[in-house]
């Protein structure tokens, strides 16, 4: 089986795929932000929350129920900067899974990653990883809302966690896009084997 990528460029798509599924996993988990409500865990993601209060018309009282959803709308999640932070780190994370996916095939066919289009692949990767890391960095934004607030015992605010702390799907997320934007970027710049010239 031929390949179009040098050994270097093996290991960037092999990076690239790493790196494109820790972004992908953390951004689509909901435990970016943990704390807890009337006694129970509750976590959030940017689109995603694990246990949120309903009311039980039976007890005629307010109740914790413990299972993970989306929001019931885009304009449901609970503040202008999660909605922000959503919009750009999906496609940000997007992007770095188109890159993956296009460099491990450059794995099995032949001529199609050169010198050129690993670097323009490079790029992209950056800008999914700047991206991605803009989103992560929008995100402290909306502790101010009523929602985080009731769970991190209305102590927290913009960049102030309260009671709350960051989960592991947040770091999960940041840390794919930190190494696309560092170590897959440089890695890109070799990927590709040089193409033959043709005299004509």
């Amino acid at each position: 089986m031929a390949s179009s990528l040098t050994c270097t460029g093996v290991i960037w798509a092999l990076l690239s795929l790493l790196c494109a599924a820790a972004s992908c996993v953390g951004f689509f988990m909901p435990y970016w932000l943990l704390g807890t409500q009337m006694d129970k865990p509750v976590s959030f993601g940017t689109f995603r929350r694990c246990s949120y209060p309903v009311r039980d018309e039976e007890k005629q009282a307010t109740v914790m129920l413990e299972q993970c959803g989306r929001y019931a709308s885009f304009n449901g999640i609970p503040s202008l900067e999660w909605r922000i932070c959503t919009v750009v780190t999906g496609v940000g994370c997007g992007l770095l899974l188109l890159v993956a996916l296009t460099a491990l095939m450059g794995c099995c066919i032949s001529d199609l990653i050169s010198r050129t289009i690993g670097r323009v692949a490079g790029g992209i990767q950056f800008v999914g990883g700047l991206l991605i890391g803009s989103g992560c960095a929008l995100y402290p934004l909306g502790w101010d809302s009523e929602e985080v607030q009731q769970t991190c015992n209305n102590s927290s605010d913009q960049f102030q966690l309260g009671s709350c702390q960051i989960g592991w799907a947040y770091y999960c997320t940041g840390a794919g896009a930190a190494a696309a934007m560092l170590l897959c970027t440089w890695l890109s710049c070799f990927a590709g084997k040089k193409q033959k010239q043709y005299p004509y």
